[in-house]
């Protein structure tokens, strides 16, 4: 009996904890990753005000840092750059709203049913390759210079990649889990919530993420083909006027604002996602 527990001692299974990480490790690690993300640019604009104190640029073409931030305190303290930042966030919602809304409709029904991929999907493949700067003189002329043509030019772009990615992210469910979901005797509707989506769920927010992204560059079009009020607006207004630093301040808006939305959108995406195990690159994350 001695013996026979030795050998039910020896052969017991050794269980491997994974290493918890500590709060203040995360925080450090949050940290070096934000800094990496700055130091490239940091160092770019210090190259850029550097040439630019010793006379390097042109002022004109590329003004210093230093004269782009202070022109965009002036617009910010002015109000200004206020009111047509309001403006064009108004229409870059809506729009993206709009035409997100319905792509995703869209790339549910035509994921869902083969039927309506023959029929929907060549069609709409087509008219995702029309350029914003092709359309947006039609749509003019159909809808005149108000808002409605502006917003409608932002949800045409804002349609396609949320189409796209939630038509590949329902088509791209492992074919597996519909065997274990009909051996649990899933409904139908219990396959579509506990299942479909959820598998496709990544696919979709990169959808979310590449539309809102498409809803700005749409605004910018809508709002230098014809608008008088808007960044869009602002940028051409001064181009015009070879206001460069003014040209360079609604540029860092867009730039700001589109990082911050895609921001937010990965900040929901790993809240949502938790369940997911996926490769993160090598080192600390």
């Amino acid at each position: 009996m001695f013996q026979e527990g030795i050998s039910q001692t020896a052969v017991k299974p050794t269980t491997h904890r994974k290493p918890r990480v500590t709060k203040n490790r995360r925080i450090s690690i949050s940290v070096t990753n934000a800094l990496l993300g700055i130091l490239l640019p940091v160092i770019l604009l210090i190259i850029w005000e550097a040439a630019g104190a010793l006379n390097m640029l042109n002022p004109i073409l590329l003004p210093a840092p230093s004269d782009i931030m202070g022109e965009l305190i002036s617009l910010t303290r002015s109000g200004e750059l206020a009111s047509n930042f309001g403006i064009s966030a108004y229409r870059a919602l809506l729009g993206f709203l709009l035409g997100g809304g319905l792509g995703l409709a869209a790339g549910v029904w035509v994921g869902f049913s083969y039927r309506a991929e023959r029929l929907v999907d060549p069609s709409l493949q087509m008219l995702r390759t029309l350029p914003h700067l092709a359309i947006a003189p039609l749509f003019i002329l159909w809808f005149g210079f108000g808002e409605t043509s502006k917003i409608l030019l932002i949800a045409k772009g804002s349609f396609f990649p949320l189409y796209v990615n939630t038509f590949l992210g329902i088509r791209s469910v492992d074919g597996k889990l519909f065997d274990v979901a009909r051996v649990l005797q899933f409904s139908r509707w219990d396959m579509i919530t506990k299942l479909i989506i959820p598998a496709s769920l990544p696919n979709i927010f990169l959808g979310i993420r590449l539309s809102i992204g498409v809803a700005w560059l749409g605004l910018v079009v809508a709002e230098m083909m014809g608008s008088s009020s808007g960044i869009g607006y602002l940028i051409n207004d001064a181009r015009s006027f070879s206001l460069t630093t003014v040209v360079f301040s609604g540029i860092i808006v867009f730039a700001l604002i589109g990082k911050g939305s895609d921001s937010l959108v990965r900040w929901l995406e790993r809240r949502t996602l938790k369940w997911q195990d996926s490769y993160r690159g090598g080192g600390p994350s």
